[in-house]
């Protein structure tokens, strides 16, 4: 009797898992490749910065698909690792570091670890629980002590904004334009978004500030595009030149990539992109 009770919580427990995520036999064949990786290098005894930028490298030639966290109607949790955007890339980076760090190594800590990153306060509820800005997200992580926002102390000024772009481009976010209840609680974050005291290094400061950027910390690219706070996403790289480079997702079209500019470079090839903010990843405890 107590054997059948076992299995019937553990078919319970299956398919409550699977009800509430999206993902393939690809995706834990690559979960586990990373932590294969992770064995065979022995990155567990490595820096967590190491260890985020062993595994972004080990992402280079995916190919970038956009748009992979909003296949469903209902917010649920996606993984997806057969292609990356910027957010999802580095996302994936972080998220399979601090596994490897802690010695949590099966799909199921991955899955765990994934929901604590990408949703406020590490919840997964609806669509508005899930920190789309990334400026909130920076937020998130450095409340939380996942992170430290270092972004003043290596020589930031004010980025004051006001945040509304999700709110005022509905029709470009189908959750939002699906569920209309929505848009008062997302309003709601923007509010609070704008209201905080962020900073941000302009992209003519990011050369002189280069020493004080370390391999491993999470870039958030500021735009001047009306109501966003930040356009693009990845991760710092010190390359051989010793300059730091930036490994990244670009966009359609393109695969994961290291920069072949330096980051202070690159930026300036953009006139939408303004500047950076970064998040220096904590040593898990």
């Amino acid at each position: 009797m107590r054997n059948l009770i076992f299995v019937l919580s553990f078919l319970i427990f299956i398919f409550s898992l699977n009800a509430q995520t999206i993902y393939t036999q690809g995706d834990v064949d690559i979960c586990n490749s990373k932590f294969d990786l992770a064995v065979k290098e022995n990155l567990s005894a490595k820096p967590i910065g190491e260890i985020i930028i062993a595994i972004g490298k080990s992402f280079l030639g995916t190919e970038y698909e956009p748009f992979t966290l909003d296949k469903d109607s209902v917010e649920k949790l996606t993984i997806h690792l057969t292609g990356l955007d910027c957010y999802t890339f580095l996302e994936n980076s972080l998220v399979f570091a601090r596994c490897i760090k802690e010695g949590k190594t099966t799909f199921e800590d991955y899955r765990k670890e994934l929901i604590k990153i990408r949703y406020r306060n590490g919840e997964l509820k609806d669509y508005p629980s899930r920190l789309h800005y990334f400026s909130d997200w920076i937020y998130d992580m450095n409340k939380r002590g996942i992170g430290k926002d270092v972004t003043k102390e290596i020589g930031g000024i004010p980025y004051n904004k006001k945040i509304d772009f999700m709110s005022t481009h509905i029709d470009s976010y189908k959750q939002l334009k699906n569920n209309p209840e929505f848009l008062q609680e997302i309003k709601q974050i923007e509010k609070n978004i704008s209201s905080r005291k962020y900073y941000y290094i302009p992209e003519d400061s990011i050369a002189r500030c280069e020493d004080r950027i370390q391999s491993g910390d999470i870039i958030g690219i500021t735009t001047n595009v009306k109501g966003l706070d930040i356009a693009h996403t990845g991760i710092s790289i010190r390359m051989e030149d010793g300059r730091i480079h930036f490994l990244h997702a670009p966009n359609v079209g393109h695969k994961v990539q290291i920069t072949e500019k330096p980051l202070a470079d690159y930026l300036k090839d953009n006139k939408k992109q303004t500047g950076i903010m970064i998040l220096r990843v904590s040593e898990p405890k």
